[in-house]
């Protein structure tokens, strides 16, 4: 018979226990060793059980037991120790709190999914991992910041695999009461409720679960609630289900109602109202709408409104391609705003006109969240400089008339929390040379250029530690390998081979991710014989360790699942070679310390940043990858291997994966195996540990998420929160009237005639040139734009590169015509072929950037032959 409910029957902790809960509570148990180290040790067994949860370990714990510990005098101190531990960390000062009184005071962060422990599984890949660190980070710096997200009933899905290899999905369900969250609640107990309103006078409500990640509070709401219809129940069913109105759904809750969700949290605990929001992609982006609709209710125009939300909020976009971004039919959007729906009130054009693609190349009819983040955010950036590169060139048509390297999209390259990845056995090495404290400093706010005191590390501890961590590994394989064949099917007399799987003396390459085909799982089987022989050399084999997710509905991507797990069933070469399903967090904290290389494989340039490297790196692991993401960024010799990229306009991609491939092959058996196998007169390989040891000294600071975080704070949200205070109602009126001036007045701006004085000087290093433009400003005045020489290097195709602008100043007023005349001089300052060219753009003192409105004026062919003058 089945239960018709079920529900979490908790045990009483006698009260010298009572700060167990507490710590369970607190997630930072996920990265703080000694904090597990007491959990496990309220029964050993039962942790393993739980999986490592200790909100599930205490629910299983017989009273008997927990009346022992409560008169362990040894555990006792070790419980407050712990305690005492936590609360100091939650109340210490911290780095945000040593910084300048301009910083915000709170910051609202947004993203669909967040990975801070497999305890709390509403993760499916880099994305949600990028946010989980990101909170923990904020947390230990003591950045004020709140999480936002859903709380899905069935998370991502859980993989195995059938007897042929083939992906299967299951979907547990999820209860929260189970997990290390709990409801926010009203001060007389009910639930705080958050609700939409939908087409049909339908609504959609949600409760708001947290998550205390450290110092940081993570909301999460939930619409499997009573008063919701079936359709409704089901919205945070799971991550990334559903056809569009599903996903548009859960996007409307994620945005709207996850700011009602922060003032309410906000109104009952009495935390900062934050003045910075921060949206982790496009999909929390109708949080601007809200904050919009919010002024709109104290009569603050539609612009002006749009004007103050934009000054505090960062997007941030993580996709390469077009392809990765949610965009959504422009009825199904206007169906479910304005009167009789969400936002009412705000007229619905304007809702659209912030999504649509209109724009060269775009899509007219399509509603783009991406386009709608940048349109609502006034500072953006993309996640490596690589990236950000490739992002101004995706959505420049945004900002037409500007180079791509002008388009406002900085970048600030991703990182990782070293306490959550780093293996406890690499923490304890560091620390025995310069103290538990400064080695937790040191991986958690960083701020160090290099970790010198490694070099005092012998090369015989660094070697016994990634001995040691690779039996650890070849264990874990073992473990999980024969529970998935178990799942395929096979009897315990058909899994002798197991134990003889992977060997812990041997060269050992992880590759673990999401499988889209642009990650290409497969290249390694690109030439079948050339891996077995580098599987099964007899000198210097390699062995490898494989996982991933293929996307439910992405066929393609299982087939390559498929292929990889035939090959690795193969009796000739499955010692050397494993998949591992249901890759995780759980998986991923074994894996990466274990491997000695660590294998990326994108096709360059689709990976936005890639951050498994940085985690193995963390751990002496030496990256073998494409110059992509962040490898692109931070590659040395001195630290891994690079793929060379096949790229060529010529080169198709089968063609290319064959050249890469065989590259591959070529550095793992001429360059990698062989320093791997080098061993001198002390049997150590002494290049190799020198590449560790430099991997950890010179990379390690760069890859935190402490040192990410801390960029977050200086570059974009404190500038963000200090527009923020600067547009109050009046200003933003102010600004929102200008740009309707500015842009009703553009079309009569003009570059009338450029010429230039060379009296004074020739076309020789150092000489300067005299500048001066007519231009036509229309209604506008001097003050409303600025009038820049733009110079630099030309290519064969006369554009400009590694331009410089020039302002010029006004030279007096109008002529009788209106037009007005600005001077300056420009000087050469390099060799080879120079060329320059004016423009005007508008400018206000509340602008963010030059570009923010998209709107220049540059010479016509009719403006005579000093524009754009080219010398070589």
């Amino acid at each position: 018979m089945k239960a018709i409910r079920r529900f979490t029957v908790r045990p009483v902790l006698p009260d010298p226990l009572r700060p167990l809960s507490d710590l369970a509570r607190n997630l930072r148990w996920s990265w703080h060793a000694e904090t597990r180290e007491l959990f496990q040790a309220v029964d050993p067994e039962g942790w393993r059980a739980a999986g490592g949860d200790p909100v599930r370990l205490l629910g299983s714990v017989s009273a008997a037991r927990l009346a022992e510990l409560a008169r362990d005098r040894r555990f006792l101190r070790r419980l407050a120790a712990a305690a005492d531990d936590l609360d100091d960390y939650l109340r210490g000062r911290r780095w945000y709190q040593s910084q300048n009184s301009d910083l915000p005071a709170a910051v609202a962060y947004f993203s669909p999914e967040f990975g801070v422990t497999a305890a709390l599984p509403q993760y499916s890949g880099g994305l949600g991992i990028l946010a989980g660190d990101h909170l923990k980070a904020a947390s230990d710096l003591g950045v004020p910041l709140i999480g936002v997200g859903l709380l899905y009933r069935h998370g991502y899905f859980r993989q195995s695999l059938s007897r042929d290899g083939w992906q299967q999905e299951h979907y547990p369900l999820l209860d929260p009461n189970e997990m290390p969250v709990s409801l926010l609640r009203q001060p007389g107990g009910t639930p705080v409720r958050v609700s939409l309103a939908l087409p049909a006078g339908r609504c959609l409500h949600a409760h708001v679960w947290v998550a205390q990640v450290g110092r940081v509070p993570l909301l999460m709401l939930d619409s499997d609630v009573e008063e919701n219809g079936p359709s409704e129940r089901d919205v945070t069913d799971r991550l990334y289900g559903g056809g569009s109105e599903h996903r548009l759904l859960q996007e409307m809750l994620l945005g709207i109602g996850g700011v009602r969700a922060v003032r309410a949290y906000c109104a009952l605990t009495g935390h900062p109202d934050p003045e910075v929001f921060h949206t982790n992609e496009g999909h929390a982006g109708f949080l601007g709408l809200e904050r919009i609709w919010e002024l709109s209710e104290e009569g603050v125009e539609f612009d002006a409104a749009l004007e103050a939300v934009r000054a505090g909020t960062v997007f941030t976009t993580h996709t390469p391609v077009p392809a990765g971004i949610d965009r959504f039919d422009r009825e199904l959007v206007a169906r479910h705003f304005g009167d009789g729906a969400e936002l009412p009130g705000v007229d619905v054009e304007r809702v659209l006109q912030l999504g649509m693609e209109t724009y060269p190349g775009g899509e007219p009819n399509l509603f783009n969240m991406a386009v709608m983040g940048l349109r609502l955010a006034q500072r953006a950036n993309g996640v490596s400089t690589l990236h950000g590169a490739v992002s101004r060139e995706m959505f420049a048509g945004l900002w037409p008339g500007f180079d791509p390297d002008e388009v406002p999209i900085t970048s600030i390259t991703n990182g990782v929390h070293a306490p959550t990845w780093v293996a406890p056995e690499v923490f304890r090495l560091g620390a025995r040379k310069i103290g538990a404290q400064r080695a937790e400093d040191a991986l958690t706010v960083g701020g160090s250029q290099r970790w010198d005191a490694l070099g005092e590390i012998a090369d015989a501890e660094i070697w016994d530690l990634r001995r040691e961590l690779r039996d650890q590994l070849v264990t874990e394989v073992r473990t999980r390998l024969r529970a998935s064949w178990r799942q395929r099917g096979a009897g315990s007399a058909e899994l002798g081979w197991i134990d003889g799987v992977l060997d812990p003396d041997i060269l050992t390459i992880g590759f673990a991710r999401r499988v889209p085909s642009y990650k290409r799982l497969t290249l390694m089987l690109r030439d079948r014989d050339r891996l077995m022989e580098l599987l099964l050399h007899p000198e210097r084999p390699v062995q490898i360790v494989v996982a991933g997710k293929a996307h439910p509905a992405d066929d393609g991507g299982k087939r390559l699942v498929r292929e990889l797990v035939r090959f690795a069933d193969d009796p000739r070469v499955r010692h050397r070679i494993v998949f591992l399903p249901d890759y995780g967090m759980g998986m991923a904290q074994k894996l990466y310390p274990g491997c000695d290389v660590w294998l990326n494989n994108p096709l360059r340039p689709l990976e936005a940043c890639g951050t498994s490297g940085m985690k193995a790196a963390l751990n002496g692991c030496l990256n073998l990858s494409v110059l992509d993401g962040w490898w692109d960024e931070w590659y040395e010799p001195d630290f891994g291997w690079a793929i060379p990229t096949a790229d060529g306009p010529t080169t198709d991609e089968d063609r290319r994966d064959d050249l890469e491939a065989a590259a591959l092959y070529e550095l793992i058996e001429q360059r990698v195996a062989p320093r791997f196998y080098d061993r001198g007169a002390n049997g150590l390989p002494e290049r190799w540990i020198e590449m560790v040891r430099r991997t950890l000294a010179n990379l390690g600071p760069k890859v935190l998420a402490g040192r990410m975080v801390r960029e977050y704070v200086e570059r974009l949200y404190t500038p963000a929160a200090l527009a923020h205070r600067s547009l109050d109602t009046g200003a933003a009126r102010e600004l929102a009237d200008w740009k309707a001036r500015v842009r009703a007045a553009w079309p009569r701006v003009a570059v009338d005639h450029v010429e230039v004085d060379e009296a004074n000087g020739t076309a020789e290093l150092g000489a300067t040139l005299a500048l001066r433009v007519r231009v036509a400003l229309g209604d506008l005045r001097p003050e409303d734009v600025e009038v820049q020489a733009v110079a630099g290097r030309v290519d064969t195709d006369d554009r400009l590169r590694d331009a410089q602008t020039v302002p010029l100043k006004p030279a007096g007023g109008p002529d009788q015509q209106g037009r007005w005349v600005y001077e300056g001089p420009l000087t050469l300052d390099r060799t080879g072929p120079f060329g320059y060219t004016v423009r005007i753009l508008p400018t206000h003192r509340l602008l963010a950037a030059g570009a923010d409105l998209g709107l220049v004026a540059l010479p016509t062919e009719a403006t005579g032959e000093g524009a754009g003058v080219l010398m070589r």
